[in-house]
C-alpha cells in the first residue's frame, strides 16, 4: 500500500507494504517508476535464497502457511478503516489489509518467495504470464511509448506487441535481432524507447539472451530491461545480470504440475508499488489477482523447484546429446556447438544444468508431425501439448501452435523451421526407458510412410471413439 491519502489535489494512494528491507539500499516507499533497481545483498544460489527467505507458519502453528480465502477484511473500530486508507495502517504496519484485489496475505507470502528466487526487491503474483508481462509493459511504456523487442518471442507476446498495444495504446514495438548489439542500439528511439523485452532462452528457438549487454543499452537509452525468465528459472537469475524487471509464466517449470495457470513480476518495490496504485497502477486498476488458494498451492512447490530442474536438465542434455549422435538436428544451449552455449555457461548458476528444453528440427511440419504421432500414440514418450514444465515430456510443432500467432514472414526471419519440435523434457520414468522409447520411434518414422500413418491415425481416432479409450487402456480424448 502506498503513502498517507494525500490532499483533494493530488491521487489517493494507499500504503503500500514493499519498502526497502536495507539490503537493497533506503526507499521511501514513493512511487518511482523509472528507479534503477538496487539487487538484494544475499545468497546467490536460488536455493539457498529461497531456504533464507522468510517461513510463515500457519494460523495455529501449522508448519505450512494458512490459507486467507476472504475478498475483503474487516476491522473492529469504524476510525480504524480510515487509518487503512490513510496509509496509517497496512500489510506492513499492523498486518492489516482492505481488500485482496489489492494485496492478500497468501498470495503476498509467495511473492516473497518469488523475490528471494529471482533475487529481486519485491514481487508481485498475477493471475496468468501474459497477465503479468502486459501489465509491465502498460506500466512502463505508456500510451504512445517505444519498445524494442527480440524478433524471436513467445506467439503471445508478440501479438501483444505487434497487434493489441499499438491498437489500444499506440505503443509501437521494433522486433530485432538482440544478439546484435548495433541493431538493438539503432532501434532505440531517444527519449521514446521505454523498455528492451527479451526472453532468456527464446521460445521456441533456444536462443540465450545477453542480459549485461542488453540492459547496459537499455539502461544507457534511459530504458527498462524487462526479461521473460519463464524457461529457465533456478537456471538462470536475470536480475543479477543487470536485468530491471523479471516476469514469469508461474504456470509453467514453477508450477510443474501443468494445473495452474499463473504469474510473476519481480523487480523494484518502487515499481511494483507504482503498479498497485489506486489511481495510475496497472496490477490495481485491470485487476489480474491471484486466487490466494493458488498462491499457496504454488508456494508449496516453490521449494523442490531446484531438485525439478536439475533433473529436468540432466535428461535433456541427456537427449541431445543422443540425438545428436544419431545425426538429428538438434537445439539446446547444452551442447558445445550450440552458439551461446558459452553464454549460458557463464550466466547460468551453477549446478543447475542448461534448462530443460530441447528442440528437435526435422525440416518440415509433416515429418515434425510423424514423429510427435510415434512419440505418443506408439511408444508413449511423451504428450503433444503446449506449455512446458511438466513432469512428463510434452511436445509440439511450434510453428503451427505456440508460434502460430505470428505472420510466417517473421517466423522465419526468427528462425523458427517449418518442421521444429519443441520438446519440455520431463522426469518421469527413467532414463533408459524414455530413451528406448523414443529411440523406438524415431525407428518406427523412417518406415512408416506419411499417408499410411494418416490412415492409421483416423483408424485409431475411430476406434477410440467408439470404445472411448486409447492404446494403453486409459480414457483420452485425442485432438
Amino acid at each position: 500500500m502506498a503513502q498517507a491519502m494525500a490532499a483533494p489535489s493530488e491521487p489517493a494512494t494507499l500504503k503500500r507494504p514493499f519498502v526497502s528491507d536495507g539490503l537493497a539500499g533506503e526507499s521511501n516507499g514513493s512511487v518511482v517508476a523509472d528507479e534503477k533497481p538496487k539487487a538484494r545483498r544475499r545468497e546467490s544460489d536460488p536455493a539457498a535464497a529461497l531456504a533464507a527467505a522468510r517461513h510463515e507458519f500457519g494460523e495455529h502453528g501449522g508448519v505450512n502457511m494458512s490459507i486467507e480465502a476472504s475478498a475483503t477484511f474487516t476491522v473492529m473500530e469504524p476510525d480504524t478503516m480510515r487509518r487503512l486508507f490513510a496509509g496509517e495502517l497496512g500489510p506492513d504496519r499492523g498486518d492489516m489489509y482492505i481488500y485482496s484485489r489489492h494485496f492478500n496475505p497468501t498470495v503476498l507470502a509467495l511473492g516473497r518467495q518469488m523475490a528471494a528466487l529471482e533475487g529481486t526487491e519485491a514481487a508481485y503474483c498475477t493471475a496468468s504470464g501474459m497477465s503479468a508481462i502486459s501489465s509491465v509493459l502498460m506500466q512502463l511504456v505508456g500510451a504512445g511509448g517505444h519498445v524494442v523487442a527480440s524478433r524471436c518471442l513467445y506467439g503471445g507476446t508478440h501479438a501483444l506487441l505487434s497487434r493489441f498495444l499499438p491498437r489500444a495504446a499506440g505503443v509501437r514495438a521494433t522486433f530485432v535481432d538482440a544478439d546484435d548489439e548495433a541493431a538493438v542500439r539503432a532501434a532505440v528511439e531517444p527519449g521514446r524507447t521505454r523498455v528492451v523485452y527479451v526472453e532468456t532462452m527464446s521460445n521456441p528457438t533456444l536462443a540465450v539472451a545477453d542480459i549485461p549487454m542488453l540492459a547496459r543499452v537499455a539502461h544507457e537509452a534511459g530504458a527498462k530491461l524487462v526479461v521473460d525468465n519463464t524457461f529457465t528459472p533456478v537456471v538462470v537469475s536475470p536480475a543479477r545480470l543487470g536485468a530491471d524487471v523479471v516476469v514469469h509464466s508461474v504456470s509453467k517449470f514453477i508450477s510443474g504440475g501443468a494445473d495452474i495457470i499463473a504469474g510473476a513480476i519481480c523487480g523494484p518495490a518502487s515499481l511494483v508499488n507504482a503498479m498497485m496504485d489506486l489511481q495510475e497502477g496497472a496490477l490495481m486498476l485491470l485487476g489480474p489477482t491471484m486466487n490466494a488458494k493458488v498462491a499457496f498451492e504454488l508456494s508449496e512447490r516453490l521449494p523442490h523447484l531446484p531438485l525439478r530442474m536439475q533433473e529436468h536438465s540432466r535428461r535433456a542434455l541427456a537427449f541431445a546429446e543422443r540425438m545428436q549422435r544419431l545425426g538429428l538436428r538438434v537445439l539446446y544451449p547444452g551442447l558445445p556447438d550450440h552458439p551461446h552455449h558459452a553464454r549460458l555457461a557463464a550466466a547460468a548458476n551453477p549446478g543447475y544444468g542448461s534448462g530443460g528444453m530441447l528442440c528437435v528440427d526435422m525440416l518440415t511440419e509433416d515429418r515434425a508431425n510423424r514423429l510427435m504421432h510415434h512419440l505418443q500414440n506408439t511408444t508413449q514418450f511423451g504428450l503433444m501439448a503446449v506449455s512446458l514444465g511438466y513432469y512428463e515430456t510434452l511436445m509440439s510443432c511450434s510453428g503451427s501452435s505456440t508460434s502460430s500467432e505470428m505472420p510466417p514472414e517473421d517466423r522465419a526471419r526468427a528462425g523458427i523451421s517449418p518442421g521444429l519440435v519443441r520438446m519440455s523434457v520431463g522426469y518421469n520414468g527413467t532414463l533408459e526407458q524414455r530413451w528406448a522409447q523414443l529411440e523406438r520411434a524415431l525407428e518406427l518414422m523412417a518406415h512408416t510412410p506419411s499417408h499410411h500413418l494418416n490412415l492409421k491415425a483416423a483408424a485409431a481416432a475411430a476406434a477410440d471413439r467408439d470404445a472411448g479409450t486409447d492404446a494403453t487402456g486409459n480414457t483420452h480424448r485425442r485432438h
